[in-house]
């Protein structure tokens, strides 16, 4: 393998302005290299992927992180989180694989953290089948027919013992900082912390030295279990984001953090839930919680290490120098770019890959499968695929390529190809750069998402083994006279407009009238009359999105779709919340569960799901975002003509991105790095990735 072009550059160094983020930091007995701090983060893998997980968490100690943590780590079968995937430490048998991760860590000079968790009335124990234990009698977020039962004194010394125990089996495996986890409203401490959840009368409850006892106790229990040589941490929210209901930073928050100031190594302060704590770039900016947690550090002299989806170096300097922040505290970044902090030390701030905010990592929890990240295309893969975020093998030909389309997936191809040493040659229609990136970036709340094109396009231009050509439509014989030994077609998607997708197998009847729209037109900015429809069964961001462009442009507007609420499939990036409350407070009308039955000329049916009663709705003009169809018009031109292809020389013809299959940004950018690190290579199509297989029990 060798290192990626920009990495052979031996002519940079660290600019000065920088030096502080480098300086070492003291967390009880033990000390980080530097300021940069991998907070707790999920990953859908945990303990069914111990061997992906600890290579993720060791391609950013290489990286330069100088603290990598764990997600949250189950300690008893009475807060079992299934079927969400995260870390466990039921019992010793569960030591050996969280050491694969300490040691991983450790190898490349870094302090190695665990979360423990229990989730009190949040978890089911749908695995476990143990009864839930909770603060109070209370249900849990999710619908499970389950309640949990109000802890007796005697439960709550058995959570103290099965936490002090689950310490002495964290240190056993090798961690090096041991958490006390009071946040994001799915700790058992933060539950007897809130006075939402917490009822009792005895001395767990009622006034705030009361609920804060049993935070109190398990940070002694803890620090007097392993903190001999592990640091304890403690991560709590110190706002709950809903006013005079819960805590609020200004009020207990602060309170809290008084009455236990110097008792933590470290505090790891963030603000709840975690759809607060993780926003979307759509609906905060980078460093959006400072002004919850900035009281912190003058009531503690213990480090304080917060997060605020943190990419620009002057922004964390900033946070050192005026006192805010003793360490830079990331997870999404983290993800993007394993090796931010090394890139800031070496003086190659132009190759990081900026988080852009679209929490497609998170949806690697919520849909329990491995993490992927649209920046970077190898998350998930260091182990699976052998994969590094930096490093590629050299070209293994002298193969000549040329990739048609210059959009996430285009950019991606001709990029890890050029890093290899291959002659590309990248052909783009338009004048731009970016595909369906430089639109979409366009749209409320997406800028952020320029950063998929920006980072490409920088980091290809020094290249000087490709060729970019700009306003440039390439037709088949153009593509046969090229002279390319391999084609990639790159050439993106267009909306359909007959409404066919989910609910739709067969056209909408109408749908070929003059005022039927597809996202596409609006972007390109069709002149629309109200009302409008949005029947949206795409089901991510763009239906509610291209509603409140139309919106804000002073057309009434209604959002139609077959789901249950709109843009659903953003429950799993943690924003749908926010997406509905933004298109009702901009009196967009949302009519879910209804599907797109026909069309007339001045309205449309609607059909019930349950029970098919037909309603009409005036609309002026329907957008339909439902589908997208590949724009592969080129690559059949060019393979239904197999011997003129072989005369010309040509030995592969492929399609990737959505000129393939349509579909999210990430998994575009993901398919032309995977043709990239693929090409001229043994891949074995039929076991392309090493599995984690279960051991058998014995009977």
């Amino acid at each position: 393998m060798v290192s990626a072009a920009r990495l052979l550059r031996h002519d940079v160094s660290r600019d000065p302005r920088y030096d502080i983020l480098f300086e070492p930091v003291k967390i009880g007995p033990v000390t980080a290299r530097n300021r940069f701090y991998q907070v707790p983060h999920c990953n859908g893998m945990g303990h069914l992927h111990p061997s992906s997980t600890a290579a993720m968490r060791a391609m950013k100690a290489e990286g330069g992180w100088a603290v990598i943590c764990t997600e949250e780590c189950e300690i008893h079968p009475t807060t079992d989180v299934s079927p969400f995937v995260e870390e466990r430490l039921w019992d010793d048998s569960d030591i050996p694989h969280l050491a694969r991760m300490t040691d991983a860590v450790h190898a490349h000079g870094a302090l190695a953290g665990i979360e423990l968790v229990f989730q009190g009335h949040e978890t089911a124990n749908r695995y476990s089948r143990d009864v839930p234990m909770a603060v109070s009698n209370l249900v849990g977020s999710a619908y499970d027919p389950v309640q949990a039962y109000a802890m007796s004194k005697r439960d709550i010394a058995d959570f103290r013992r099965w936490h002090r125990d689950a310490a002495i089996r964290a240190k056993q495996a090798g961690f090096d900082l041991v958490y006390v986890y009071a946040g994001h409203n799915l700790s058992l401490p933060m539950h007897f912390l809130s006075r939402r959840f917490n009822d009792r009368s005895d001395e767990y409850g009622g006034s705030l030295e009361n609920r804060v006892r049993l935070l109190k106790e398990l940070i002694i229990d803890t620090k007097e279990a392993v903190g001999d040589t592990c640091a304890v941490p403690v991560r709590l929210s110190v706002d709950e984001i809903i006013g005079p209901d819960g805590i609020v930073s200004a009020e207990e928050g602060q309170d809290i953090i008084g009455m236990l100031a110097e008792l933590p190594d470290l505090w790891d302060v963030n603000v709840s839930d975690w759809s607060n704590d993780s926003v979307t770039s759509r609906f905060g900016e980078e460093g959006s919680q400072e002004d919850y947690i900035v009281f912190v550090k003058t009531l503690t002299s213990k480090p304080v290490v917060g997060v605020g989806r943190f990419t620009s170096p002057d922004a964390m300097v900033s946070q050192i120098k005026r006192g805010v922040l003793d360490m830079i505290g990331a997870a999404r970044p983290s993800i993007a770019d394993p090796f931010l902090p090394k890139k800031i030390e070496e003086g190659r701030l132009e190759d990081i890959r900026e988080c852009i905010g679209c929490n497609i990592c998170v949806t690697g929890d919520f849909t329990k499968t491995p993490i992927r990240c649209t920046q970077n295309p190898t998350m998930g893969e260091e182990w699976r695929k052998d994969w590094h975020p930096e490093k590629i093998a050299p070209r293994k030909s002298d193969a000549r390529i040329l990739v048609v389309g210059a959009g996430p997936a285009g950019l991606e191809c001709t990029r890890a190809l050029g890093n290899r040493g291959y002659d590309v040659a990248l052909a783009e229609a338009s004048t731009e750069l970016g595909g369906r990136v430089v639109h979409e970036s366009r749209l409320p709340g997406l800028s952020a998402w320029s950063r998929v094109r920006d980072y490409r396009v920088g980091q290809i231009q020094p290249m000087t083994n490709v060729e970019v050509y700009l306003d440039s439509q390439l037709h088949a014989d153009d593509v046969r006279e090229f002279g390319a030994d391999h084609v990639i077609i790159a050439t993106g998607s267009h909306w359909r407009r007959d409404g066919i997708g989910r609910a739709n197998f067969k056209p909408v009847p109408g749908s070929d009238g003059d005022h039927v729209y597809t996202p596409d037109d609006i972007i390109s900015g069709a002149d629309i009359v109200g009302p409008a429809i949005v029947f949206d069964d795409d089901h991510y961001y763009m239906g509610g999105i291209i509603a409140e462009l139309l919106r804000s442009k002073g057309h009434d507007v209604t959002l139609v779709t077959p789901a249950a609420d709109a843009s659903t499939w953003t429950h799993n990036t943690l924003e749908q919340h926010r997406i509905q409350k933004r298109l009702l407070e901009s009196g967009i009308g949302i009519i879910p569960l209804h599907n797109l039955a026909a069309i007339h000329a001045d309205s449309v049916e609607l059909s019930c799901n349950y029970s098919n009663r037909v309603t009409k709705r005036p609309a002026a003009s329907i957008i339909m975002t439902t589908m997208r169809l590949p724009n592969d018009a080129l690559y059949r031109d060019l393979t239904n003509d197999k011997r003129t292809l072989a005369d010309s020389g040509i030995k592969s013809v492929t399609r990737i991105g959505d000129a393939l299959a349509p579909a999210s940004i990430a998994a575009s950018v993901y398919s032309g790095h995977r043709y990239a690190r693929e090409l001229d290579e043994p891949v074995d199509r039929d076991a392309p990735f090493k599995r984690e297989l279960s051991t058998l029990g014995s009977f």
